[in-house]
């Protein structure tokens, strides 16, 4: 060995004792052919690997050096790495595969398995993998490996890319593996959300992301990190089984896949290339595997050797296991041969390609040389789940055994090719082969619910305390799969126990998000419905409504979450308990008070089918409404009940549409089998079919509105033939997503791919105008294409609106003109729009009237794919990922009695009682009628009207709470913003949009008029209001303040503070300084004089406060973030910001647009896409509570402040109080 590499190891040697265990490290060193098995063994009987290595050569050491990168051994690696002696001239490459160790670290850190300990290699077949990976080195596409299960497929994947030139030349951005297996959506987006973490680690705090919450955000993530950050990377995906699995891959990579399945690639896009992988080794291969299990050479191995081979069929892994027995008794040649020929087990599945006979006799001979204990031990591996991998310390529960007991046994079964070690990942994660799954469950079957509910026993004995929330591999295991446990051991009221606790939902939310929660629910509601299937579904409701805040990282506060419940629900019950127990601690919970009167607007939620819903449609009487989706299988259900009519497996594959014909009496499917069909709603039976229109997926279907003539349009993902009525429309060069006929069924609209919409005349089936949405977007370059989802008609016909990216658009139809725009939040994407046939609504609910949204339709879980109006346009359907359809009373959704109201309010808090006044929205006489209202403690109350084309603004002094008009006083001549009684109630003072103040004796009519501002003069404050000669000071979107005697009508001082509008003011509580917030991103902080200070901000300052002892300012601006500023020297003190923006690009869901301090200066309320409590000490946010709608223009705060009012822009009305401490 050279002399650097033995100075290394010597420097090395007393804390390589310590930090690194050598057993695993031998294992990779013996497979290399660098020591012995007596070597080995002498290691691990206490010898030190360093004293091993010193008498070593090179190879010794390089193959050291490789063990260590191989079992993740952090910064280790690199004390060697600068001292690596040199192998041969190829530059540092491993002297056994040819690669250099950078690539080595590259594939290790793209969690590409190691190489089996007994391996054969297998040119031809590696030489084909290779040559087909070459052709991806310029072009994104797949290259299929597939062959029966337990062929070797994996290992030769693996094998593929341990090519040094390969790695360089054609993926040199790094290779990364993920193992898919037969598995849910849930536990698809778990794998896909890993694989987002693997790529996006070394990215900066700011640019990390929430894990995505569905499989299509997370197939859209992966999209991106692998056109921006590895364009030249190589994704392999081991054992994918189904179409489904594989399209959330589709995203525009090079990808090499094992499968089971030829043509599974056939529905993708990109280049195709497979390799196929023979059933079984040759018999030559085969005896090479049983030769260096046994350390002979082939020639030298006995007669029933052969024979064995023919038992087995081939099977490398069949081959394993025997290689293995044969291994610690190589005279049993005989016996094993004997034991496979006389053992005639029973086909574990039929239906399945393993050679069941072979694999059967071996596992049972594998068995056979475990001790009694430890036969038992394997026994209970029977409850694990496929393609799952589980750490050592589960077993150490389930076993009661130390963990390095637990350790020792299972090393024993790897040994024995009884179980495999993932050691890509520390700790190490062990799992069984399918095969041997397959095996224990068949042998343990009347065992089962035995060996589950041992497992329930044992995590209940072990976590007494409460459930693991460490959120190590260990948690993770126990979240998953303890509710399955449970199930299958026939344990209902631990199940119910488990699943009914707020506690539980909590730590599983914190962890792993609400899919796999809202799937529990889903899977188990059967078992929990026979307990309590009201209070399942309030569970499921629960999480349903509030998935989208349990998928954000920091998770939101579950408890407070919980309080918005209704409070009859169970869940409503646990969180105000939870939080009466933190209260008394000194935690901060609100209790909304007054949500009674808010009922959930979803009016019928339906779960038609265990996987994702695609479209789903009323039928033209409003009476059923069909859908389709994930799971090939057409269903209809009543509209009024939820009642199914009707269900039909209708395709091959997933149906992506269906359509009513305008008589009913049919329904149209498309899928992606190419297939189009018609079915007979009343029973169920196939009436035509299409299957040679189109080459690929069949992306949309719809018939004509009217009966006159019956005609179906459908469209594809073809790139020419792509849409057809009766003849096929030629316009498109790109997929077409989505097709739709004209009210009058004259035109068709097609979106497309290509960023356009055509509209075709479809009596000539000729092009008669296109729509180029693809212009409106010019900072998208070539690489990220536009693609227009869908488009939809106007009532009338005059105008189309059509979705693109996270923007819908409104066209008119005869100039092709924009109407308008409504954009969505930067992080969504419009899936669906349509239009409300009797109005102007479209979904979101918006008005394209006026540019109006009118409800946020919350409920779903994942993403919406599809919604839908009936034909009278008084319900709205939608469906999504989260495998429900949602049915909701378009009315109620924006005129409901507790969503009516007006963002304009005032509040009264008067010896414990609450009285809000607020406009009501339904109640409007004009419109776009505007109310401002000013309670006063006395029985008064001013309103002011919005003013009309023909008159000035009315205001009336009304009496509470009799609403007897007192006086009715007219002047201002455009909206008044604020208003305010002076303390004996004799004056009242308005500000308007006119630029002027008014000071009225409303009792006598008498107004005087404080003119000089420029622009509209937004609030006010009175100064000395009890004094003699009080003050009004005032500020405007002219950028000044201005203060007045409030007797004379004088103007006492005129400053300019801002060369920007001033969005906010506040006043010290001694009166003595007053600030400002404005556009130009500053606040100011004067004395009714010419000098002051500044505080800046990077974005519009919208709100500011001053505290009750006038030492602190809090200034909010539009980024969400608010600070606090010493009014000693001005110095910021604390920035109160979360970590990382919202999916509204906010710091705070939108604009600061309210502050409050608390009396003791301790807590700081705020609004603004939501309501925030902040401690003023640390800066840090005490309690979140998320309205239903968004922004909130202000916050009353009562005077102990324990009661908070404030309505949302849905016009929903939120009484909070500050739930009390109980012990």
């Amino acid at each position: 060995m050279e002399e650097r590499a033995l100075s290394c190891l010597l420097r090395s040697r007393p804390t390589m004792e310590q930090d690194i265990k050598a057993s695993y490290l031998m294992d990779h060193m013996v497979s290399d052919g660098v020591l012995t098995q007596d070597e080995e063994d002498g290691v691990l009987t206490g010898r030190c690997p360093a004293d091993l290595l010193l008498r070593k050569d090179n190879r010794a050491y390089v193959s050291f050096y490789n063990a260590l990168i191989r079992e993740g051994y952090g910064t280790w690696p690199a004390c060697f790495y600068t001292d690596l002696p040199q192998l041969s001239p190829e530059g540092g490459k491993s002297y056994w595969t040819g690669i250099s160790p950078t690539v080595q670290v590259k594939l290790s850190e793209g969690g590409v398995p190691q190489r089996p300990t007994v391996f054969v290699n297998r040119p031809t077949l590696l030489t084909q993998v290779r040559e087909k990976l070459r052709r991806l080195q310029n072009a994104v596409g797949w290259v299929t490996v597939f062959g029966m299960a337990g062929s070797g497929k994996s290992v030769l994947a693996a094998e593929a890319v341990r090519d040094h030139a390969l790695i360089t030349e054609c993926f040199p951005d790094g290779v990364h593996w993920l193992s898919v297996g037969q598995c849910e959506r849930a536990e698809l987006l778990v794998r896909m959300q890993s694989l987002c973490f693997r790529l996006e680690q070394g990215q900066s705090l700011e640019a990390s992301l929430r894990p995505p919450g569905s499989v299509e955000e997370a197939r859209e993530r992966l999209r991106f990190l692998m056109l921006r950050r590895f364009p030249r990377c190589l994704l392999i995906l081991d054992d994918i089984w189904d179409i489904n699995s594989l399209r959330a891959f589709d995203i525009q990579c090079r990808v090499l896949l094992t499968t089971r399945h030829r043509d599974l690639t056939d529905s993708v896009s990109g280049l195709r290339y497979s390799v196929p992988v023979e059933s079984g080794l040759d018999e030559e291969k085969a005896l090479e595997i049983l030769s260096l299990y046994v350390n002979a050479k082939p020639q030298n191995l006995p007669e029933q050797a052969r024979r064995i081979v023919e038992e087995c069929k081939g099977s490398p892994l069949v081959v394993s296991l025997i290689g293995a027995l044969l291994r610690d008794f190589p005279d049993r040649w005989g016996y094993y041969l004997r034991q496979l020929q006389k053992k005639q087990f029973q086909r574990i599945r039929k239906s399945s390609s393993y050679d069941y006979e072979a694999l059967d006799q071996a596992m049972d001979a594998s068995l056979q040389v475990l001790d009694d204990e430890h036969r038992e031990l394997y026994k209970d591996l029977s409850v694990l789940e496929k393609d799952v991998k589980v750490p050592a310390k589960v077993l150490s529960v389930l076993w009661s055994l130390e963990l390095e007991e637990v350790e020792d046994v299972l090393q024993e079964f790897v040994n024995k090719s009884l179980l495999f070690r993932d050691c890509n990942r520390r700790p190490y994660l062990y799992y069984l082969h399918d095969l041997q799954l397959d095996f224990l469950t068949e042998q343990n079957r009347a065992q089962l619910p035995k060996l589950h509910g041992k497992v329930v026993c044992q995590y209940q004995r072990a976590y007494t305390e409460g459930p693991p929330t460490s959120g190590d591999e260990e948690d993770l295991y126990w979240y998953r799969f303890l509710p399955c446990h449970m199930a299958r051991a026939g344990l209902s009221k631990e199940l119910c126990s488990l699943m009914f606790s707020l506690d539980w939902v909590k730590n599983k939310a914190q962890l792993m998000g609400s899919a796999h929660l809202i799937n529990d629910y889903v899977e188990y509601s059967a078992i929990l419905d026979r307990e309590n299937s009201e209070v399942r579904l309030q569970f499921q409701e629960f999480l349903s409504l509030n998935g989208p805040q349990l998928e954000q990282k920091p998770l939101p506060d579950v408890v407070q979450l919980a309080l918005s419940q209704p409070c009859c629900s169970e869940v409503y019950r646990q969180a105000l308990l939870q939080a009466q127990r933190s209260a008394s601690r000194g935690q901060l919970y609100l209790d909304w008070v007054n949500k009674s009167s808010l009922e959930s607007l979803s009016r019928l939620v339906v779960h038609p089918q265990q996987s994702s819903v695609y479209h789903t449609c009323f039928s033209r009487d409003g009476s059923k409404i069909a859908s389709c989706g994930a799971s090939s299988t057409l269903r209809v259900f009543k509209s009024t009940s939820g009642e199914r009519l009707q269900e039909i497996q209708a395709h091959d594959d997933e149906i992506l549409c269906c359509a009513f014909s305008p008589d009913d009496r049919h329904i149209a499917t498309c899928s992606s089998d190419r297939k189009i069909k018609i079915w007979n709603v009343e029973r169920g039976t196939l009436i035509r079919m299409f299957k040679e229109e189109y080459e690929e997926q069949v992306n949309h279907c719809q018939f004509t509105n009217h009966q006159r003539r019956i005609l179906l349009a459908t469209c594809s993902n073809d790139k020419i033939v792509n849409t057809k009525v009766r003849n096929t429309l030629f316009g498109h060069m790109e997929p077409v997503n989505h097709c739709c006929f004209s009210p009058d069924d004259a035109y068709l609209a097609t979106s497309s791919n290509d960023g356009s919409v055509k509209l075709f005349e479809v009596a000539s089936a000729n092009e008669w105008k296109t729509i180029q949405v693809a212009q409106y977007f010019p900072e998208s370059d070539e690489e990220t294409s536009i693609t227009v989802k869908c488009s939809t008609w106007s009532a009338d016909g005059a105008r189309i609106i059509c979705a693109a990216r996270n923007t819908a658009f409104v066209f008119d139809v005869a100039t092709l003109g924009m109407l308008l725009e409504i954009r969505t939040s930067r992080l969504s994407t419009v899936q669906y729009c349509q239009a409300c046939p009797t109005s102007h609504y479209e979904r979101g609910l918006w008005d394209f009237e006026v540019n109006k949204k009118m409800a946020e339709c919350s409920g779903h879980l994942s993403w919406v794919h599809c919604v839908q109006f009936s034909p009278n346009g008084s319900l709205l359907l939608s469906c999504s990922d989260d495998q429900t359809i949602r049915l909701w009373e378009t009315e109620r959704v924006h005129t409901s009695s507790a969503v009516a109201l007006k963002r304009d309010f005032d509040v009264l808090f008067h010896q414990g009682n609450v009285t809000v006044v607020a406009a009501d929205k339904r109640r409007a006489e004009v419109k776009g009628q505007r109310q401002v209202f000013r309670l006063w403690p006395h029985r008064l109350m001013v309103v002011s009207f919005f003013p009309t084309l023909t008159s000035a603004i009315p205001m009336q002094v009304l009496e509470t709470p009799s609403g007897n008009i007192l006086a009715t006083l007219h002047g201002h001549t455009k909206t008044v913003h604020h208003c305010l009684f002076t303390d004996n109630g004799q004056t009242l003072i308005t500000s308007s949009e006119d630029a002027t103040l008014r000071v009225w004796k409303w009792m006598t009519g008498e107004c005087r008029v404080l003119e000089g501002h420029q622009e509209p003069v937004r609030k006010f404050h009175l100064l000395g209001g009890s004094s003699s000669s009080p003050m009004l000071l005032s500020w405007s979107f002219d950028g000044t303040v201005k203060v007045w005697d409030l007797s004379s009508g004088e103007k006492l001082h005129d400053l300019k503070c801002h060369e920007a509008a001033i969005l906010s003011g506040d006043v010290t509580p001694g009166e003595h300084l007053f600030s400002t917030g404005s556009a130009d991103n500053s606040a100011k902080v004067r004395s009714p004089h010419p000098s002051g200070q500044r505080c800046g901000h990077k974005a519009c300052v919208r709100s500011c406060r001053f505290s009750w002892d006038d030492r602190r300012l809090a200034t909010g601006d539009d980024n969400g973030e608010i600070r606090l500023w010493s009014m000693l020297d001005g110095a910021l003190l604390k920035t109160c910001a979360q970590n990382t923006k919202d999916c509204m690009d906010s710091f705070h869901g939108g604009w600061v647009t309210d502050l409050h301090f608390s009396p003791d200066n301790k807590v700081l309320v705020s609004t603004g896409g939501y309501i925030k409590w902040w401690s003023v000490q640390r800066g840090e946010a005490l309690q979140t509570f998320r309205t239903t709608g968004a922004n909130l223009k202000r916050i009353h705060a009562s005077p102990d402040f324990k009661t908070f009012v404030t309505i949302d822009n849905m016009g929903i009305l939120y009484i909070l109080k500050q739930v009390e401490g109980r012990l």
